[in-house]
């Protein structure tokens, strides 16, 4: 008997139609593996944050995208997440942040830092060093003695000894936001950006602690949102 062949293209189809019907074929998100964060943080994205500052903000000479850029390439997992709008909106919502705690890249430093105590002296793997200030800096105003010990040690500087390099070296400054960011916030982000507020200052702000400043980081997070040309998603504030 001679053997009937089926062009494998409509072999591949029957495939696909059979499967389809017996309930084998999975919904697939789109595939994050080869966003480009530098695309979606364009130029026009970027300076449109920074172009708010004040000309006479210390951030101003600072922070650039092209330091931004830099620090990503040691955390190259940031903004590749979900479906591409699920990154798009890890995006939004770390420049929402950003621009919260820096008023649109205007501050290194927090404003009266120096005056205040970030000394957890119970912590002994982290002990504060004399003279040294651990209050915020960067693009998410790193805090804390033990924050500064871990960051340090995972990108390379001495933050205990030397915490004001945070303020003095742009890169490291970009990649203390992305460090805290990767392992204190994006293992919430799931939750809705409600939860990324928690995560950075949930105990000052969430639970009716500030709603005004809580409702100033949604207002960026859905702005950026809508520039990113998608649905910031639910739970919004804590």
């Amino acid at each position: 008997m001679a053997q009937i062949i089926v062009p494998s293209n409509i072999f591949l189809t029957l495939i696909i139609v059979a499967a389809a019907v017996t309930g084998y074929v999975e919904a697939q998100s789109p595939s994050t593996s080869e966003v480009s964060v530098a695309d979606i943080v364009t130029p026009e994205f970027f300076n449109g944050i920074i172009g708010q500052a004040e000309a006479s903000c210390a951030g101003k000479n600072f922070y650039s995208r092209a330091t931004f850029l830099e620090a990503l390439k040691s955390y190259d997992q940031f903004g590749k997440i979900g479906s591409i709008d699920d990154s798009k909106r890890e995006i939004a919502a770390f420049f929402a942040h950003v621009t919260h705690e820096t008023f649109h890249f205007c501050y290194i430093e927090e404003i009266d830092g120096p005056s205040k105590d970030y000394c957890d002296e119970s912590n002994t793997q982290y002990p504060c060093k004399p003279n040294k200030g651990y209050y915020g800096r960067g693009p998410i105003q790193l805090s804390w003695n033990p924050n500064y010990g871990r960051a340090g040690e995972s990108i390379g500087f001495d933050g205990l000894n030397s915490p004001e390099t945070v303020a003095n070296d742009p890169i490291i400054a970009f990649k203390t936001a992305l460090w805290y960011w990767m392992n204190s916030v994006r293992p919430v982000i799931g939750e809705g950006f409600g939860a990324t507020i928690r995560a950075i200052n949930g105990a000052l702000e969430c639970d009716g602690g500030n709603p005004a400043t809580v409702q100033k980081r949604v207002e960026y997070f859905t702005e950026y949102c809508n520039q990113l040309g998608i649905a910031p998603g639910d739970n919004l504030t804590c």
